[in-house]
């Protein structure tokens, strides 16, 4: 982790903001932290790692612009080939976290040490099909690990639950690491995550096509609040 020094882990829910109505994106974001966000999740597709696409680095400036970094976080899902290109745009952008894909680049450590020179907070990504052995290298280095429950590149799909052993390992050996889960996370599923040790929870239509934000947001943040004490004992 970036950090060596001792510290409390914390729940904290993304609203995917993919989900919401994106003729009025700046509004949505707006009402996602009135409701409660801890931080938004911004997913950026390039059609070359993923089949669609999405936006790119003048939408997060927009963005930025209605929304203040006094007031909001952006947590940006790079599914992009070659994510070491865009850094730099991204931060300009106003990005604060750039969470890349370790099957997205020749070289994760220069990659890492790209996003930290440009002055954002970093994250590696695995898909469901990629090992969690293959990111443990690089934990010690970043400031999260993002464990895929679903293939990237689309919303609406079902959780894998078989990916909670990938959280539980994480977990076990990195008590103190911020583990981030996205992906068909909703109030019917976030046990697992919590059970797992997941606690960055990012949540898309769960959360966005509700009624009651809020509500949702309470009700999964309260679920992973109360699995932490037990996580010293999660055995993978």
């Amino acid at each position: 982790m970036a950090s060596s020094q001792a510290r409390t882990i914390h729940c904290k829910i993304g609203p995917s903001i993919l989900n919401s109505n994106l003729a009025s994106l700046g509004d949505e974001c707006h009402r996602m932290m009135e409701e409660g966000a801890d931080y938004l999740h911004l997913d950026v597709m390039d059609g070359h790692f993923v089949p669609a696409i999405t936006f790119g680095h003048q939408m997060v400036q927009s963005l930025r612009k209605a929304l203040p970094k006094s007031k909001c976080w952006f947590d940006m899902h790079m599914m992009v080939q070659d994510p070491d290109r865009f850094i730099k745009d991204m931060a300009d952008a106003g990005a604060d976290q750039y969470v890349f894909h370790v099957e997205a680049t020749q070289d994760v450590d220069k990659t890492i040490r790209k996003v930290k020179e440009a002055g954002m907070k970093v994250g590696v990504a695995i898909k469901p099909k990629t090992p969690v052995e293959v990111v443990l290298p690089y934990v010690e280095h970043v400031d999260l690990v993002l464990v895929m429950t679903v293939e990237p590149g689309a919303g609406g799909q079902k959780f894998m639950d078989d990916m909670m052993p990938k959280v539980k390992t994480l977990r076990k050996r990195f008590a103190e690491l911020d583990i981030e889960v996205d992906g068909g996370v909703s109030p019917d599923t976030i046990h697992h995550c919590a059970e797992a040790g997941a606690n960055l929870i990012v949540s898309g239509t769960a959360v966005v096509k509700s009624e009651s934000p809020r509500d949702v947001m309470v009700k999964m943040r309260e679920a992973v609040r109360v699995q932490i004490p037990n996580w010293k004992n999660i055995s993978s």
